[in-house]
C-alpha cells in the first residue's frame, strides 16, 4: 500500500490548517481539513482514518483533492442540480402575481373568494398543461414566500367616528 503524501501544500502549513479548522462550522468539512493536516504532519492514511473515524479511501480522496486544488478544492461541495421544475421561472412568477393580486372570481375560476391548492391545481392544469400534486403546489407557494391566511371581512361602509367611539368605550370597559 502506497503512503499518502501532500505533493503540493499550496502555501498551507499544519499550523495554518489547525487555525482554519477552528473557523469552520460544518463538521464534515472540518474533518476533511483535519485529515489533510494529519497526513501533512506525517501520519499514515490508515492511522488518520482510525483517528477521525473515516475509511482510508476517504482520507486518500481528501488528500488527492487538496493536492489538486488546495483548500478551496477540498472544501468545495457541489450538490447535484436536482429535478427540473414543472413550471418555468416566469410561470412561477405569474402564479405568484395571480395569487397576490386576484381572486378566483376575478379570473372566472369558480365562486371562491380565495385561492387554495385545489383551485390552483386545476388552474395550472388548464393554463399551462402541467399536472402537479396539491402538495407540490403547496411547496411551490412556500418557495415563492407565500403563506396561507384566512380572508378577513373588511367593513368598507364603516363610519370611522363611530368606530373610534367604540374603541374608546371598549378601552373603558377593559379598565
Amino acid at each position: 500500500m502506497k503512503r499518502l503524501k501532500i505533493t503540493n501544500d499550496h502555501g498551507w502549513t499544519p499550523q495554518k490548517l489547525r487555525k482554519q479548522e477552528r473557523k469552520i462550522k460544518d463538521a464534515s468539512l472540518r474533518v476533511r481539513v483535519t485529515a489533510v493536516r494529519l497526513v501533512m504532519e506525517g501520519h499514515l492514511g490508515k492511522d488518520v482514518a482510525k483517528m477521525i473515524n473515516l475509511c482510508r479511501q476517504s482520507v486518500a480522496l481528501y488528500v488527492a483533492r487538496f493536492n489538486e486544488g488546495g483548500l478551496d478544492h477540498l472544501l468545495d461541495r457541489r450538490l447535484p442540480p436536482g429535478r427540473v421544475p414543472f413550471l418555468t421561472e416566469e410561470q412561477q412568477q405569474e402564479i405568484r402575481q395571480l395569487v397576490l393580486t386576484t381572486t378566483p372570481v376575478d379570473v372566472g375560476w369558480g365562486i371562491s373568494s380565495s385561492w387554495n391548492t385545489r383551485i390552483l391545481q386545476s388552474y395550472i392544469q388548464q393554463t399551462y398543461g402541467v399536472s402537479m400534486s396539491r402538495e407540490g403546489i403547496r411547496k411551490l407557494l412556500h418557495r415563492l414566500r407565500l403563506s396561507w391566511t384566512r380572508p378577513t371581512d373588511k367593513l368598507v361602509k364603516g363610519d370611522p367616528t363611530l368606530q373610534a367611539a367604540f374603541e374608546k368605550e371598549l378601552e373603558f370597559i377593559k379598565k
